[in-house]
């Protein structure tokens, strides 16, 4: 809790993963991936209740086994590939609530996330009331900038950014990427239209920590990070 304000964590986990099989579940450095993220938030001071929406049996039993609930499965509707992550918080808010169970905050977690922090989500939270509880959305430094970046059209390159890219790189501007680690968003601005990765107030992490785990090779530099740290 926060200020009075019951604080919510959600952790997104469906069943099907195309680019790595059970991805949620796999070991990486001797526990499940979403053992991390569910570690992270339940150390937390703030946090008051952790949940996992999921469609998979499995995800279920591991995930109440390293501390979260699990008080539902995701209906297929909303497991789909095309399912969108705003409809997944949007559904599980609404099944609280039917059961009595209301929260002024929600922040979504992504499991992907192994290396982001109890201390990163806490601070995160911070922020959040100190904005007025206005949108949070975790970034990094983007290791492009969009000065060097092209699309091709026919057969021609054309400029992201129209300003001349004659630039020395260290005069070029700092842009930031969404990194996918930590959404906060009041309650009250849950809904289909909202975008997460359009909350307006950035919370800044190491490109150390903002690691996604998306390919076999972004499992590999986790296990690089987190072997040096337990190292």
């Amino acid at each position: 809790m926060y200020q009075n304000k019951k604080v919510l964590a959600i952790i997104p986990a469906r069943g099907g993963s195309k680019g790595i099989p059970h991805k949620n579940i796999i070991s990486l450095c001797g526990k499940p991936l979403i053992a991390y993220t569910i570690e992270a938030a339940n150390q937390s001071t703030y946090i008051d209740t952790v949940i996992v929406s999921t469609d998979d049996v499995d995800i279920q039993r591991i995930s109440e086994q390293y501390g979260a609930l699990v008080p539902f499965l995701r209906e297929a509707k909303i497991a789909s590939d095309e399912a969108t992550t705003i409809s997944v918080v949007v559904d599980a808010v609404k099944r609280l609530e039917v059961n009595g169970e209301k929260f002024d905050v929600v922040i979504l977690l992504q499991p992907t996330s192994p290396l982001r922090t109890a201390e990163e989500i806490d601070v995160a939270i911070d922020i959040f009331f100190q904005n007025n509880m206005q949108g949070i959305v975790s970034v990094n430094v983007a290791e492009v900038s969009p000065f060097l970046l092209r699309t091709i059209e026919g057969s021609q390159l054309q400029r992201i950014i129209s300003k001349n890219s004659t630039i020395r790189r260290q005069d070029m501007p700092t842009y930031y990427e969404v990194n996918g680690a930590i959404y906060i968003n009041a309650i009250s601005d849950i809904k289909e239209s909202l975008s997460f990765n359009d909350n307006p107030i950035p919370y800044i992490m190491s490109c150390e920590h903002s690691i996604d785990i998306d390919t076999w090779d972004d499992l590999e530099k986790a296990k690089y990070y987190l072997s040096n740290k337990r190292g």
